[in-house]
């Protein structure tokens, strides 16, 4: 026998033994790790929950004061890591609602969603360093959807400044500037009250924005034995009003005016409709005067889509209109960003007289709240029939439908992966035509490529039913951030979420945003959140292009991102025909309503879906309306 074969076969044994080894090792440790291996919620986390608040009374340390103001101001909830111990810890034992997730920036998204499908302030919270870090990317996104997020903080002490102790080596304030409405580093322990009463004035008047309070060690834990020794010590009548900004009548009667000349008038409806509850309002002045309405915003839901004068769903209707009405649209488009004609006549009302104008010129401007304009405008208009817009309005919906409804029948034809219409019109079907109210559930609009579909057969037909995770940002990845949020307003019942409250959410994401906030569904798991997760998984971040360098764009294929759902204590159903969408869908439902336990369904495509080989491939959008992203 030659030496090279001696060395080939003394390799050959040390590998077989090797594997025979390894193998032997995995088995004992499977063997071992199995009877404990049981996922289970902690006992100490449900008992938690149930015990009663613990409000604080005089004498208080400076966090103990913060909270009581924030009980006292009606924040919905809170949505942390820890850290900021003394802040949270106050917060929590206030009475209001706290969840603590996997990282900060995925609970800054579900403040921020919470807040989108509610109109109410909701909180979230970072230790200094790399966990305030952590929320900046989302707190740019809720900046964008003008949400009204509380962001606090802690902070190095203030005895550290202008050195190297600890972790916290700059200051907060300038890193989110720009990206909110209010933020200031709590320097004077005795102002703590005065300030907490200059954040809910930013959060709760004017046109909102996130608002960041970072708290050094030396404010949050300073001792007051009475409110004697606290600066501008008032409560809240005394130092924020609950007026709005009236309309001008002769403004209102301008626009009236307006309305009855115009033979195809169009409201867009925005983040200030719902913000200010005016959807009854929205909806007596649509009828009184058959206005078209087409929602913008990072919530839907404030027009029905089942009304007959939505135009959400009729694209084709937006270029049409003569007469356009902005109204509450708190980011405004730059002229073309949105299909109508440069022919048109433009109206906005705001409550903001120096953003009137911006972007987007104007014919006729209202300083206004939006509820007091549209009650002023029902007054102001006479009964007026657009008969013929009525009719185009419902021609442009049914060629949509039509169009979708093409898209699914071609969807079906590929057999060997799931189509992205395949998922979207059976999941709208699910919610809307079967044995569910069409009003139930809410869903969050997530992903990229999969939204292109989704969002053209997905309907709103109620007050935030829909959040609209992309709206104006696109933040990559919050998306169980934001389904965690919304499923904590519904299971809460807050605001409009009050007659759906238990019921199950769904949420969309694709593979590649998975990654930044998939681990927050062990926090659904903890909370028993009824959450269906649905990741459209393509093997591919973005669109893969030919001629381009790939590798840098492709994943490893039929990934098994519903073992790691199971593997963080909720469920996971993994779907590769057309066929097994649907069942997977009704049975992850069904367990979600009957035993609150959170299940992604794991949908494997193709990234070859997004181009010209498999029709109808990558799709485009018009907006404002059901396809939007920004507008």
């Amino acid at each position: 026998m030659s030496q090279h074969q001696d060395r080939e076969n003394s390799r050959r044994r040390f590998l077989n033994a090797a594997s025979l080894s390894a193998a032997a090792l995995a088995a004992a440790q499977t063997a071992k790790a199995e009877p404990n291996a049981a996922i289970r919620v902690p006992d100490a986390i449900p008992s938690a929950i149930k015990m009663p608040g613990k409000p604080a009374a005089f004498p208080m340390r400076g966090a103990q004061v913060f909270a009581k103001v924030c009980k006292d101001e009606g924040l919905a909830a809170l949505f942390c890591c820890p850290g900021n111990y003394e802040v949270i810890n106050s917060i929590c034992e206030e009475g209001i609602p706290c969840y603590g997730g996997r990282t900060e920036g995925s609970m800054c998204a579900a403040a921020d969603a919470f807040s989108r499908v509610t109109g109410e302030v909701a909180a979230c919270s970072g230790t200094e360093g790399p966990g305030f870090t952590n929320m900046i990317m989302n707190i740019a996104a809720a900046n964008a959807a003008r949400t009204p997020l509380l962001v606090l903080a802690s902070n190095k002490r203030l005895s550290d400044d202008d050195c190297e102790m600890g972790i916290q080596t700059v200051y907060q304030q300038p890193t989110t500037e720009g990206m909110r409405k209010y933020g200031k580093r709590l320097i004077d322990a005795k102002r703590i009250h005065e300030y907490a009463a200059y954040a809910f004035r930013e959060l709760k008047t004017g046109i909102p924005r996130p608002v960041h309070l970072d708290f050094p060690s030396e404010i949050s834990n300073a001792r007051f034995k009475d409110s004697s020794e606290l600066r501008y010590f008032h409560e809240k009548s005394k130092y924020r009003t609950d007026a709005r900004p009236y309309p001008d009548p002769k403004r209102i009667k301008e626009l009236a005016d307006l309305i009855v000349k115009s033979k195809r008038p169009m409201i867009v409806a925005s983040a200030g409709v719902f913000y200010s509850k005016a959807w009854d309002a929205l909806k007596a002045a649509a009828e009184r005067a058959e206005i078209a309405v087409v929602e913008s915003g990072p919530s839907r839901g404030h027009f029905s889509d089942a009304h007959p004068l939505s135009a959400s769903t009729a694209p084709g209707a937006l270029l049409s209109a003569d007469l356009v009405i902005f109204i509450g649209q708190y980011s405004m488009p730059n002229t073309g960003e949105c299909s109508f004609s440069p022919e048109a006549t433009f109206v906005r009302i705001d409550p903001d007289q120096a953003d009137i104008g911006r972007n987007w010129p104007i014919d006729l401007g209202i300083v206004s709240c939006e509820k007091a304009a549209l009650e002023a405008l029902t007054a102001a208009l006479p009964r007026v029939r657009h008969e013929t817009w009525v009719a185009e309005l419902a021609a442009e919906r049914k060629k949509f439908e039509e169009q979708n409804d093409s898209y699914y029948t071609t969807g079906l034809g590929y057999k060997d992966a799931v189509h992205p219409s395949v998922i979207a019109r059976q999941l709208s079907d699910f919610l809307y035509r079967g044995d569910i109210a069409k009003e139930q559930t809410s869903v969050v609009m997530g992903g990229y490529g999969i939204a292109r579909y989704a969002r053209r057969y997905l309907r709103a037909y109620r007050p935030g039913q829909i959040c609209n995770g992309a709206y104006q940002y696109g933040a990559i990845g919050p998306d169980c951030g934001y389904a965690f949020g919304v499923a904590a307003a519904v299971q809460q019942g807050t605001g409009p979420q009050s007659p759906y409250k238990g019921a199950p959410i769904i949420g969309l994401t694709g593979d590649a945003g998975f990654a930044y906030s998939g681990m927050e569904i062990e926090t659904m798991a903890k909370y028993k959140m009824p959450v269906v997760m649905i990741v459209y998984n393509n093997n591919a971040w973005g669109i893969m292009t030919q001629g381009k360098p790939v590798h840098m764009y492709l994943f490893q294929e039929n990934l098994r991102y519903d073992r790691i759902a199971e593997a963080l204590g909720g469920r996971g159903e993994y779907v590769t025909k057309p066929e097994e969408f649907l069942p997977a869908l009704k049975r992850s439902y069904a367990i979600a309503a009957r035993e609150r336990v959170p299940t992604l369904i794991n949908c494997q495509a193709k990234r070859e879906f997004w181009s010209s080989q498999y029709a109808p491939g990558f799709l485009g959008k018009v907006e404002p309306g059901c396809m939007a992203y920004s507008h």
